[in-house]
This record gives C-alpha cells, sequence and structure tokens, in this order.
C-alpha cells in the first residue's frame, strides 16, 4: 500500500460493483422475465454499453443525461440481441432494476462499522432517485447521497471527485473513495483524494474472471468492507 496520509473525514463510495452486486441481481431478474435467456450474458451486455454511453455525455456529443435514461437507451439496443421482446410498461420496469440492485453481504454491516467513526456518502454516477431507492431497498445507511447528477459531472470527470470536498467543506485528501475501480480509483488520487480497494472477484459473475493490477499505489486494500473497517478503525 502507498503511504497512508492522514485520516479521512468523508469516505465516499463508488456503488455500482463496490457496494451492490448489479450483475447477479440483474441476472436473476431477467431469467425470471425470460426463463432460457443467458442472464449473465445480458447483464453483462447492458452494462457494457454504460461507459460509452457517459463518454457521449462528457465529451458534448450529448447534452446532460440521467444514468436511467443512458440505461434506458442501452436496453432498447439490446433487447433485439436477446430475442427478448417487452412491451413498454416491461420494459420501464425492467429498466428500474438498478433502482432495486441487492447489496453484497458484508456491505450494510461494513457501512454500519464505517459510519460510526466517519461520514460516510455515495459518490456514483446514477441519479439521484436511482440511489435513493436503492439504498431504501438494499438498507444502505448513507450520510448523505451525492451523485454526478449533483456535479453535472461523471466520474472521471475531477468536478465530481473534488465536488465532494467541496460539499464538506473539507481538503480532497481529507476524502477517501473506495471502489472496486481501478480506473475509478487512479481518477480520484489524481485529484489529491485517498484511495482505497475492495476485492469483488464476482463482479462480473462467477464465470468471467476479473483482472486485478497493481494495488499497491492505493492507500488501503481489503478483501471486503468488514475488514476495510478493521483496519481504518484500528488506525483512527
Amino acid at each position: 500500500m502507498s503511504q497512508t496520509p492522514l485520516r479521512p473525514k468523508v469516505i465516499a463510495f463508488d456503488v455500482f460493483g463496490t457496494v451492490v452486486d448489479w450483475h447477479g441481481s440483474i441476472q436473476k431478474e431477467v431469467e425470471t422475465l425470460q426463463p432460457g435467456i443467458d442472464g449473465a450474458a445480458f447483464a453483462n451486455a447492458w452494462r457494457a454499453g454504460y461507459k460509452p454511453a457517459m463518454a457521449e455525455v462528457s465529451s458534448g456529443q450529448q447534452a446532460w443525461t440521467k444514468i436511467d435514461d443512458l440505461h434506458r437507451k442501452i436496453l432498447d439496443r439490446i433487447l433485439p440481441e436477446f430475442n427478448l421482446s417487452l412491451n413498454e410498461a416491461q420494459r420501464q420496469h425492467l429498466n428500474l432494476v438498478w433502482h432495486r440492485l441487492s447489496a453484497w453481504p458484508d456491505a450494510v454491516a461494513g457501512l454500519t462499522r464505517l459510519k460510526s467513526a466517519f461520514t460516510i456518502v455515495t459518490l456514483s454516477n446514477g441519479n439521484l432517485g436511482l440511489l435513493a431507492n436503492m439504498a431504501k431497498q438494499a438498507g444502505l445507511p448513507w450520510d448523505l447521497i451525492l451523485s454526478a447528477e449533483v456535479f453535472r459531472h461523471y466520474k472521471p470527470d475531477p468536478e465530481a471527485y473534488l465536488g465532494v470536498a467541496d460539499v464538506f467543506d473539507v481538503q480532497p485528501q481529507e476524502v477517501m473513495l473506495v471502489a472496486t475501480h481501478e480506473d475509478d480509483l487512479s481518477a480520484a488520487q489524481r485529484c489529491g483524494l485517498q484511495t482505497a480497494y475492495v476485492h469483488r472477484a464476482q463482479e462480473y459473475g462467477h464465470a468471467q474472471h476479473k483482472p486485478v493490477g497493481d494495488l499497491s499505489r492505493f492507500n488501503w486494500e481489503a478483501r471486503d468492507f468488514m475488514q476495510l473497517a478493521d483496519q481504518l478503525l484500528r488506525a483512527s
């Protein structure tokens, strides 16, 4: 691990994949909706459209758009690829599966422990309504829900990371980002934030290997939120 700086005042969490199991949740729902479909492939195809869609917004090719609307655009595109025919009401309901994602087994307990000593917030590209519904559904104990929607910039734009520090009137190094995505953490690190990598080996499903690079450049590394809480509470 890189040298640990001062104790963070705010811990911000990436959400999709880090806090909640988007792949398993979507796979289960779509296989219930259409028995026989490859739900794992469907989940990964839907997620694969995420970064290209956000890049269109970040580059100015498309006006600011909520993730709900980007998800719907991707959904409409991939349905024919899986020979899945849905009416409008069914499409709307399926698109809202992102509001109903299940938390990883350690998430609620780990977040609750961390909340006892730190301010814990989301820093997600998901829109505010989505994140609020997800928190209610999964019992996620956030102190505050922050989103790219607040800053009108998707991660990895610097405005998203620096926006957290601005909201709490603290220095960037007093904010820590927790994520299971190295590119997200590297972008936060470039903005001066502390970083913690949490392993989520099954993020893309049991059948898809998730490569992991050199994690020593981040301040912390943990197998799950409970171990991260052990580390941070011991150090505080």
